[in-house]
């Protein structure tokens, strides 16, 4: 009984210790990098660990749990699916949700089928914490029901080419939204945005067409400027033509007119030696040119054709006697 005795002050200083060594050992939670805990004392909210080695007491404080969502990918590696999980380390990094496909009416009344992925942050842990029950269910609640919204003020067109547009009405709805929760919308990227089948076909067939017209239009425009070019070179060709035989015209008149001065100039000269000779001769010069004048129009005459007619003007006899005076200028006159 006395042995008994005295081995219970050592048992219950071997449990003493045991449960000093797990008080210490509970005591020291280290928090990876990026991430943090939200510690309840009795209860109620206490402080929020940072990353590294924190100092809690095991009995007193207690981390909070809070629910957040993985992906993960089946063994076989034939799909991937979406899970929740109870955690009690917060994510600090900036964490990508993906939404499955989900059915939204446009405003011309064409269901489309949308997925987004969102990129969000959580900055107060705390608010995270408390603010919202289930931070991943409400994230993906809100971004559904903000898609439909957004997607059902636009027509299918718009939906289709105004994706930067809807991505920014998204991130600006969703980071008020979520900035209470201690939570920031960084970016929303539409993944797929898919038709039904019937308008597919309907677009591709309004897609072929607007080509077609595309098409139409150049081969159109290329033939009515390769008319416009054709005239142009036309009429570049007339005027240079015009213009080479108005030059033609021009250099021919010249050299005419150069011809007949210097023709005139000869017989100015001739006439003027013929009158000088012929004065120097005591003859009258008038009766040579008339002479002249008379077998010129008389070459004329006879220069028809055929040459079937031939007369002899009334003044024959004068043309005779002045073809005599000629004759008589030629006779040498005695000294």
């Amino acid at each position: 009984m006395n042995g008994l005795t005295q081995n219970i002050p050592i048992v219950v200083i071997v449990i003493l210790i045991i449960f000093i060594a797990v008080f210490v050992i509970k005591g020291f939670v280290i928090v990876p990098q990026a991430k943090t805990m939200v510690i309840e004392r009795l209860g109620r909210y206490h402080r929020t660990l940072s990353s590294g080695m924190n100092i809690i007491w095991p009995i007193f404080d207690k981390p909070r749990p809070i629910q957040w969502r993985f992906a993960q990918t089946d063994v076989d590696e034939k799909g991937e699916w979406i899970g929740t999980k109870t955690t009690t380390q917060i994510d600090l990094r900036e964490t990508v949700y993906e939404f499955p496909k989900q059915s939204v009416i446009t405003r011309d009344n064409v269901a489309i089928a949308i997925n987004a992925i969102l990129y969000f942050q959580v900055t107060d842990a705390k608010r995270a914490v408390y603010e919202i029950g289930n931070l991943p269910d409400a994230i993906e609640k809100l971004t559904q029901t903000t898609l439909r919204n957004v997607i059902g003020g636009l027509d299918l067109d718009h939906a289709l080419t105004s994706r930067d547009t809807v991505n920014t009405k998204l991130r600006t709805i969703l980071d008020e939204a979520t900035d209470k929760w201690g939570v920031k919308a960084n970016r929303v990227e539409l993944q797929d945005i898919i038709p039904p089948d019937d308008i597919k076909t309907a677009m591709e067939k309004q897609m072929r067409a607007e080509r077609d017209r595309r098409a139409t239009i150049l081969e159109a425009e290329g033939q009515k400027q390769s008319k416009i070019l054709e005239a142009e070179g036309f009429r570049q060709s007339e005027i240079t033509k015009a213009d080479g035989y108005r030059q033609s015209l021009i250099l021919r008149a010249t050299g005419e007119a150069k011809a007949r001065v210097m023709v005139a100039e000869a017989e100015a000269e001739a006439v003027a030696k013929v009158t000088k000779a012929i004065q120097d001769s005591g003859g009258s010069p008038t009766g040579y040119l008339i002479a002249l004048k008379y077998i010129e129009a008389m070459k004329e005459m006879v220069s028809g054709k055929d040459n079937k007619v031939v007369y002899m003007p009334y003044e024959a006899s004068a043309l005779l006697g002045s073809v005599g005076s000629i004759r008589d200028l030629f006779v040498a006159r005695p000294h």
